[in-house]
């Protein structure tokens, strides 16, 4: 995967060499623009993700008649717009013509780099000189994880932290929480995201293939085998293996696994001399390893070994504000994939799913989804198109009311995110709802950051 690009538009060049000194340790390429005409013709000359602006005007009516010009574009880079000399109203204003994120100089470097790998991640570039196809465009790299809730906010920046060194890594969770998609996130963003990533899953790995499967063998080095093959460690050279399930791995296979983390080196089967290894392992369990180790069942060296970066990746029912953004990612998704138009969930449907604990996570909510795909409705996913399982909670009972969070929740996304309407729906002013989302942190994807909701005589 390649790096994301950023195309860089800031004249100031004590703030330019800034932006730029947080951009290319965290693995992301930058383009360097002179001028607004460079900017609006580069998308013939390069493919960007991004666009990082810099209006150094109080009124800022040069980069919001920009923005304008590139929201009108077959195909609109999203932006972040940077200003030294900003306001309150141009924030507001900056929002409402479509940047997608807002920092007044100076600003938190985490918060900045959060912002640009959320929106990269999201934004994959257009094919460029054509007209975009929605469906041909559609991005097939799932390397990015889902949610605006404070947990996966932190959890990225997290991710992106141990990305841009190059220590081992473990990630624990439960089932279906998505621990193979954080190993990809990590790896796509290191320094060794041109090289390979190999998964192995330890689960499906018997002993007897162990050296074989994973060290290699010479040809002749045992019956059938007719040709020489590397290994898949060796095959990983230079990048990524991860080791998915590691707790289900037999302490036979551990002691293999153990000698390779510190010699850096295998054998391969039949060979005369050892080959080096240059790999980062990320390990990934469901399993609670202290509670193995303490029945002697995972070897105590591996784990610290292994437990250096450490990730634990929390519940949906832990973050169920992050169940609207996962259900319009997958929907979306499976249109896509099934060539239908299903618009999203209607507002009663979307209840019973926050008030479902979903045990097999992320997993289990694509896979609702995706039967239902099946025998898919007309246009809204209503609560009649939900499985059984969905609705046994609620029989029987009467229904709880939705909690103040969730009724925020619910008008966001039935308005697709339009402050106005959904204040509207709630019976609100807007800037009641601007407190709401401050109170509960919900995060518009206009405005990422909570801090800078606008005051309540700047809206009008």
């Amino acid at each position: 995967m390649a790096s994301p690009t950023v195309l860089l538009a800031v004249m100031d060049r004590s703030l330019q060499q800034q932006v730029k000194s947080l951009l290319l340790p965290h693995g992301f390429e930058v383009i360097e623009a002179s001028g607004n005409e460079l900017i609006l013709n580069s998308r013939h000359t390069c493919s960007p993700h991004l666009l990082v602006f810099e209006s150094c005007h109080k009124d800022g009516e040069n980069a919001l008649h920009l923005v304008q010009r590139l929201t009108e574009l077959d195909s609109p880079l999203p932006i972040i717009l940077i200003t030294t000399d900003g306001s309150e109203a141009l924030a507001v204003a900056a929002l409402r013509a479509g940047v997608k994120d807002y920092f007044s100089h100076p600003f938190s470097p985490t918060k900045f780099i959060a912002a640009v790998d959320r929106l990269c991640s999201n934004h994959p570039p257009p094919p460029l000189g054509r007209k975009t196809d929605p469906v041909a465009s559609y991005s097939q790299d799932h390397e990015h994880l889902i949610g605006e809730s404070f947990v996966v906010r932190k959890l990225k920046s997290f991710l992106l932290k141990i990305a841009s060194v190059d220590s081992h890594v473990l990630i624990t969770g439960e089932t279906g929480t998505g621990k193979e998609l954080a190993a990809r996130y990590i790896h796509a963003r290191s320094s060794r995201h041109a090289k390979p990533l190999i998964v192995i899953n330890c689960a499906a790995l018997p002993d007897g293939l162990i050296e074989s499967e994973l060290f290699g063998y010479e040809k002749g080095a045992f019956t059938g085998a007719q040709s020489t093959y590397p290994g898949k460690l060796k095959l990983a050279d230079g990048g990524t293996v991860v080791f998915d399930e590691i707790g289900d791995m037999s302490p036979y296979a551990q002691a293999k696994i153990l000698r390779v983390i510190e010699s850096k080196e295998v054998y391969a089967l039949g060979a005369k001399r050892s080959i080096s290894l240059h790999i980062r392992i990320i390990a990934a369990t469901n399993r609670d390893l202290t509670h193995l180790m303490s029945k002697k069942r995972f070897r105590q060296d591996l784990y610290f070994r292994l437990n250096v970066a450490r990730v634990h990746l929390p519940p949906l029912r832990d973050r169920k504000s992050d169940i609207v953004h996962l259900a319009k990612y997958f929907i979306e998704e499976l249109d896509h994939r099934f060539g239908l138009e299903i618009k999203g969930l209607t507002d009663e449907a979307l209840q019973l799913l926050l008030g479902h604990d979903w045990p097999g996570n992320i997993r289990e909510l694509k896979s609702m989804l995706e039967a239902i795909f099946i025998d898919p409705p007309p246009d809204w996913i209503g609560i009649a198109d939900l499985p059984e399982w969905i609705h046994q909670p609620h029989q029987g009972e009467e229904h709880l009311p939705l909690s103040e969070r969730e009724l925020v929740l619910v008008a966001l996304t039935a308005t697709h995110c339009n402050k106005s309407k959904a204040a509207e729906r709630l019976n609100w002013s807007r800037m009641t709802l601007y407190r709401k989302m401050l109170k509960y942190q919900i995060f518009d994807p206009k405005a990422e950051e909570s801090h800078r909701y606008p005051q309540e005589n700047s809206v009008t």
